[in-house]
């Protein structure tokens, strides 16, 4: 009985200081580790950025082609929105 008698306060302190300080700090810091991106979703994002750069040259390159062959073509298409609407 001397055993527990003298564990009584330890343990007390535990459960009302330590124990409650573990739990906020380890949940805090799986929280901050989810919110970071995966290696994957950053590879992801690059391939995805990458190709819309690509896309982004595309399309700069076909409008210049466009306003070689018909230089009007802009004012066709914004006729034709407007139309539309």
């Amino acid at each position: 009985m001397e055993f527990w008698k003298f564990m009584f306060v330890p343990t007390i302190l535990f459960m009302v200081i330590v124990a409650p300080m573990w739990i906020t700090m380890h949940y805090r810091s799986v929280n901050r580790s989810s919110r970071s991106l995966k290696r994957e979703d950053r590879e992801a994002i690059e391939h995805m950025l990458e190709t819309v750069d690509k896309l982004t040259e595309r399309i700069g390159t076909l409008e210049s082609i466009l306003d070689d062959d018909h230089p009007q073509w802009r004012q066709q298409v914004n006729r034709h929105q407007r139309s539309e609407e």
